[in-house]
């Protein structure tokens, strides 16, 4: 499998941080609704808390967000996640990932930025892609074997990850995508934590199957179409199949 395109992994210098701590707020959210809130056994939570940290946001917003995910607080959780699928220009597929609080508000917004693009119907294009888990960790030994790891912990394939792939892999570090059925998403993370691995995304995505031959003015206009996307406050995740 190739790489998928994570355009929110980008460094976040490049985000107003008003905006990377709304992301990051709703991210804490929907992972403490999906896998409960302790972070200790819930490891997208606990990525997501750590990436929160790093940007400084403060302990009483990221415990919040946690009890307003749960339940457990007097706020109730609204937000709602809508998948859009369509081709960015030169037919590149994506699959636009949104989590709103107001979707009637939301889907206009989405097809707009698809001017340049095509929006497409539920379906159209989502069998381009596979549906997988993905846990992306590091290691501090340098001898850590991801292959072993990813066959002990039940992942069908790795693929090795650097810094300079992911700004969230430490320089110094052996660092490795682990991609998983959705089903176990959850158990390969628990392992890979518990094997001495740190833990920094866990969740369930969407990898191309094929990639459009580019040229590289193209590829530009694509990458500049994605970004616009990303760039909306309400936008989770960009998969898009360009390498």
């Amino acid at each position: 499998m190739g790489r998928q395109w994570l355009h929110a992994k980008r460094e976040v210098a490049g985000l107003k941080k008003g905006q990377v701590v709304g992301k990051l707020v709703k991210e804490i959210m929907v992972a403490s609704k999906l896998g409960g809130p302790d972070p200790a056994g819930n490891a997208r939570l606990a990525a997501v808390v750590e990436k929160a940290k790093k940007q400084s946001v403060s302990r009483d917003v990221i415990e919040r967000a946690i009890k307003k995910g749960a339940g457990t607080g007097g706020e109730k959780l609204e937000l709602e996640q809508v998948l859009f699928e369509g081709y960015a220009p030169h037919k590149v597929p994506v699959i636009v990932e949104v989590q709103t609080d107001n979707k009637n508000r939301t889907a206009p917004e989405i097809r707009v930025l698809f001017k340049h693009g095509q929006l497409g119907s539920p379906g159209s294009n989502k069998f381009l892609f596979d549906h997988v888990g993905l846990v992306e960790a590091h290691h501090a030994d340098l001898k850590a074997d991801a292959e072993g790891a990813a066959i002990e912990a039940g992942a069908q394939d790795v693929v090795p990850l650097t810094s300079a792939d992911d700004a969230d892999i430490p320089e110094g570090r052996i660092g490795a995508r682990f991609i998983t059925t959705p089903t176990d998403l959850h158990a390969v993370s628990q392992w890979l934590g518990q094997s001495g691995w740190t833990i920094v995304t866990s969740e369930l995505g969407y990898l191309a199957k094929n990639f459009p031959a580019l040229s590289e003015h193209d590829r530009a206009e694509v990458v500049e179409f994605l970004e616009t996307l990303e760039d909306h406050d309400d936008v989770h995740r960009v998969w898009a199949a360009i390498r």
